[in-house]
């Protein structure tokens, strides 16, 4: 009688591959948004805008990421993950190079556009990703983990282009010097190469041949899931969608301000160019990462003690939520590393905020709606943007301080955790399937 043949391979971990790969494109994805940023008080003399029509810029951007996020959030639940993720990550990709042909302000509000219709895509997608491979004790810190590429693109651009800069100015094609320009085609690079290694390394867990059934058996570790469709808008129907949508609506819009404020608020305030503000920019998402891996780990340490998901979620969030308070005085001090020191913390706090936040998508929705619910909940952080940053273009212009707008970050946590709380008081999962089809 011939023996049962079985699997004899040892237990794998492969959804922390598909976790690095969700690491490069977040990194890939903030390295894009970035070069801008960093580039903006030297562009500013070159191009001859006002101090408010940046922020004007990035108000103009987080409106194509809110549109992004909504559309392309549905979209990858409708079309799957491996080809909707190729599509966002190659239109994003192109906006981002097309930056190097504007030779006016107009040109930069509209590749500005571009850039946000195509980088909306990144989180739904990823998130999305995450609740397909990880059960629910792990998404927090896979969440962190892959959510730290925004700190690690924020660090490596500021002094990148201190490099890289110098050197592009050196080199010419046709007798143009290629200067600033080259920066935003060196990135389309990055974008590329993870398309190619995306696709050739993507499948869903039941389907890939480097998954052990024990991990399988350990990503399927929740109940199974009924497949009825859910059309959109009664997402709106849910106090889970509002609760998430709330929290990205009032914290979001900081965590976009230091991205994309602190070279200005560097510039402004001490006067430090390209170079001199480097290392303080590169400094605070340093901390941020530290931030991002730690919120993750946190809520999930408290859930392996016996910690509900509710308890755990919401006291890491609490913890988050009181960091971020100092920020206020951040932009008083006259010392730079004191102000470098508060706004690293407040960006520490907010990834580990965000990492937690991401995870209540996939802790109240079922996996084949998480897409669509985190495009809600990042057109909603858009909106919260495109509010901050008006205002802040308006201060700007006015000649008045930032000492409003770092109140506001000091405080808004606080709040968005205790509307949080009061829809959702247990974090239950929202009953999808109880409602008929239609």
């Amino acid at each position: 009688m011939n023996a049962i043949p079985t699997d004899t391979r040892p237990p794998s971990r492969y959804r922390w591959v598909i976790c690095a790969l969700l690491f490069w494109v977040t990194t890939a994805n903030y390295i894009d948004r970035s070069v801008f940023g960093n580039l903006a008080p030297e562009l500013q003399h070159r191009f001859g805008w006002s101090d408010g029509t940046y922020w004007y810029m990035t108000v103009c951007f987080n409106a194509a990421y809110a549109v992004s996020g909504l559309v392309v959030g549905r979209l990858i639940d409708v079309i799957g993950l491996r080809w909707g993720f190729v599509i966002a990550c190659a239109f994003w990709g192109l906006a981002s190079m097309s930056h190097a042909l504007v030779t006016s302000v107009a040109g930069f509000f509209l590749v500005r556009i571009l850039l946000g219709l195509g980088e909306g895509g990144n989180f739904p997608a990823a998130i999305k990703t995450v609740a397909e491979w990880f059960p629910k004790s792990e998404r927090a810190l896979a969440t962190g983990l892959f959510n730290s590429g925004s700190n690690m693109g924020s660090i490596f651009m500021p002094i990148a282009l201190t490099a890289l800069i110098p050197v592009l100015n050196g080199m010419t094609i046709g007798g143009h010097v290629i200067g600033w320009r080259g920066a935003f085609l060196v990135t389309g690079m990055i974008d590329l190469l993870w398309i190619v290694a995306w696709v050739a390394i993507y499948r869903k867990p039941s389907e890939h041949p480097k998954v052990s059934p024990e991990e399988l058996a350990l990503i399927n570790s929740e109940p199974p899931e009924a497949t009825v469709k859910v059309p959109w808008r009664r997402l709106f129907q849910y106090r889970q969608a509002w609760a998430f949508v709330v929290g990205k609506s009032m914290t979001d819009c900081f965590w976009w301000f230091y991205l994309f404020g602190s070279p200005y608020f560097f510039h402004d305030r001490f006067g430090l160019d390209l170079k001199g503000r480097s290392v303080p920019v590169a400094t605070i998402y340093i901390l941020a990462t530290v931030g991002s891996i730690g919120g993750g780990w946190l809520s999930g340490h408290f859930m392996k003690m016996g910690w509900t998901t509710n308890k755990a979620r919401k006291t890491t969030m609490l913890i988050c939520a009181t960091l971020v308070v100092p920020v206020v005085f951040a932009t008083v001090s006259d010392n730079q590393w004191v102000a470098v020191g508060l706004i690293a913390v407040a960006a520490a706090a907010h990834q580990a905020w965000s990492a937690n936040l991401f995870s209540l998508s996939s802790d109240m929705f079922p996996r084949r709606m998480v897409a669509s619910v985190t495009g809600l909940g990042a057109m909603a952080g858009s909106v919260g943007g495109i509010i901050l940053f008006a205002l802040t273009g308006y201060i700007k212009d006015q000649g008045w301080s930032y000492v409003p707008i770092f109140i506001a970050a000091g405080v808004a946590y606080l709040f968005a955790l205790l509307f949080i709380h009061l829809l959702v008081p247990r974090l239950e999962p929202a009953k999808v399937d109880d409602l008929p089809v239609s």
